[in-house]
């Protein structure tokens, strides 16, 4: 239809003499509706709608003005999803109109323009973390929340996996997940600069030697961008917008996680629904559908997993029965006074793990930083019947004296002369009589 513009576009060319064929051609439109609308004098009056026959009634309308009432940020697909769990019928589109004039577009235009780049089916993943510290503290998660996510390029297929450090073994867990859930692993895994899987010299990057023994383990490459090169990793970038302005938002309106497992469980769900099981608006398919593809042009899972857990080589003390971790000292058998052990921590299990020589001596839930001393109850008694039979004295039975002799000695006492003691002599004493 012809809009009010359009239609003094033609008056005026119709007044400079042109015909309506040649009108119809410059605004690619059929003679025949330009001819109507000179005939008829202009376009017709805009359709009116009784507010009854609406699709966003006064009842929906007040509802999505609550919605993204600020502090509020949903998008208009999060408001839709909300409002159709509800009972709103209408579609998606008028729901978008709706937020569009309440709140005005979302985006505007580029300083500069951008090429997207094309990677070929299993070649490349992407992967980074997003800081979500202060979804985390309003949700009362505690302070240090992160979200790692990884994407196959190709297949746009998403994971998500939150948790409470960036370091290198949360990293690892997060790339081993994604890997298990791709079924596979792609030839080149890209990021940015982390410091936890290298270290950077001016425009250099030197990957850590764990780094490259995950990298060989999987039989890919790690690769990173050049500082301030986001674009070349967008593809992990753009969903972590969705996670702060769709998913996170949604949990803040409709209810936060009561803790961080809970939140990877409706983070898990809300992916395979909303994202990996829905039609990717660049490739036109669901990411689920393309991962099937991708699978087949993927490298084959190790047979055994990465161990992506802490784990260190500790010298018990020579008497007392302990090792430390994280400045806490740990109780193993008294039998290994003195003896390399081996702890280990895997990522978020809260357990520390002891082994000597390849047998696990201990088990311990791992306690906050500058606790008391943790004991086993069968490592402190074994380490107190030790002590106790190391320094106890041996006791020894004494027979009673015998009674003293009277009258002259017999037996064999009576073979030998025993002169009497000369105790003036000896001692310089003085007897009664002397004095």
């Amino acid at each position: 239809m012809l809009a009010q513009e359009e239609y003094m576009d033609v008056l005026a060319l119709r007044r400079q003499g042109w015909s309506i064929t040649e009108i119809a051609e410059k605004l690619d439109y059929h003679p025949a509706t330009i001819s109507k609308w000179l005939k008829e004098g202009g376009p017709p009056a805009k359709r009116a709608v009784a507010a009854s026959e609406r699709v966003i009634d006064e009842r929906w309308a007040r509802r999505i003005a609550e919605l993204i009432t600020p502090p509020s940020r949903l998008l208009a697909t999060s408001v839709f999803e909300i409002i159709r769990a509800e009972g709103f019928t209408g579609s998606y589109p008028s729901v978008v109109r709706e937020v569009r004039r309440l709140r005005g577009p979302r985006f505007r235009a580029a300083p500069q323009v951008s090429v997207p780049i094309e990677t070929a089916p299993g070649e490349e993943s992407q992967f980074d973390f997003s800081d979500c510290s202060a979804r985390g503290i309003a949700f009362g998660l505690g302070e240090d929340l992160w979200c790692f996510g990884a994407v196959a390029s190709w297949s746009r297929h998403l994971t998500w996996w939150f948790t409470t450090s960036v370091d290198r073994e949360h990293t690892f867990e997060g790339l081993v997940r994604h890997f298990s859930e791709l079924g596979g692993v792609p030839r080149v895994c890209r990021t940015d600069r982390m410091g936890a899987l290298g270290a950077s010299q001016g425009r250099r990057y030197r990957l850590f030697p764990e780094t490259l023994e995950l990298a060989r383990h999987y039989g890919t490459e790690v690769v990173f961008c050049q500082a301030r090169d986001a674009k070349r990793k967008g593809k992990i970038e753009r969903p972590f917008r969705t996670l702060e302005e769709s998913f996170l938002e949604e949990l803040a309106v409709l209810g936060p996680p009561s803790s961080i497992p809970e939140l990877n469980e409706r983070a898990k769900s809300w992916l395979a629904e909303r994202v990996n099981g829905r039609r990717h608006s660049v490739t036109k398919e669901r990411p689920t559908d393309r991962l099937a593809t991708e699978r087949r042009f993927l490298a084959p899972l190790p047979r055994r997993r990465f161990d992506t857990a802490y784990r260190a080589t500790r010298r018990v003390h020579v008497a007392l029965p302990f090792v430390e971790w994280d400045s806490v000292r740990y109780s193993v058998p008294p039998e290994c006074l003195g003896q390399l052990v081996e702890a280990r921590v895997e990522v978020d299990s809260g357990i520390l793990d002891i082994t000597w020589a390849g047998r696990p001596v201990a088990s311990h839930e791992i306690v906050a930083p500058a606790s008391p001393d943790v004991w086993d109850k069968a490592h402190r008694r074994a380490a107190e019947a030790a002590a106790i039979r190391r320094t106890r004295p041996v006791l020894q039975v004494v027979p009673p004296p015998a009674p003293a002799a009277t009258g002259a000695p017999t037996g064999d006492l009576a073979a030998y002369d025993v002169a009497p003691i000369d105790l003036e002599g000896r001692y310089g004493l003085e007897t009664e009589a002397g004095a």
